[in-house]
């Protein structure tokens, strides 16, 4: 499985960016995708995710109303849209997939860190004040 990201930069405070994450290797439709961030310092974190149903969504709480995660199967691809960037929101972006199809859709199974067994190689998103 190799996840490949991209859509990082440099935004001010306010602005967006797209980010996409592009899997190979395996049926894509069939397992959930996330996005998570690690800032320098600080322990990777969830931002949102996205199951294989194509069920509910979910976000951290700190992304809740400005960040929407979607897939486009036919692509491959997961995207997250981040609006109202923050400063805070400075981090590398990861994208990654768990080790198991048709997972059971819920909090617990889409948003924990240990639930993925593939990861993307990062974007970096930096956001000036």
């Amino acid at each position: 499985v190799q996840l490949q990201a991209s859509g990082g930069g440099l935004v001010q405070a306010g602005g967006s960016l797209r980010l996409s994450c592009t899997a190979s290797g395996r049926t894509f439709s069939n397992y959930h995708m996330g996005w998570f961030r690690q800032a320098p310092g600080n322990e990777r974190e969830f931002v949102a995710a996205t199951p294989w149903s194509g069920g509910p969504t979910y976000y951290a709480d700190s992304v809740k109303g400005r960040f929407t995660v979607s897939r486009d199967n036919a692509k491959n691809t997961v995207y997250l849209q981040m609006n109202s960037l923050k400063p805070e929101d400075t981090a590398v972006y990861y994208c990654a997939t768990v080790q198991e199809a048709y997972g059971v859709v819920a909090a617990t199974t889409c948003n924990g860190r240990y639930e993925y067994a593939y990861w993307g190689q990062g974007t970096q998103v930096t956001v000036s004040s």
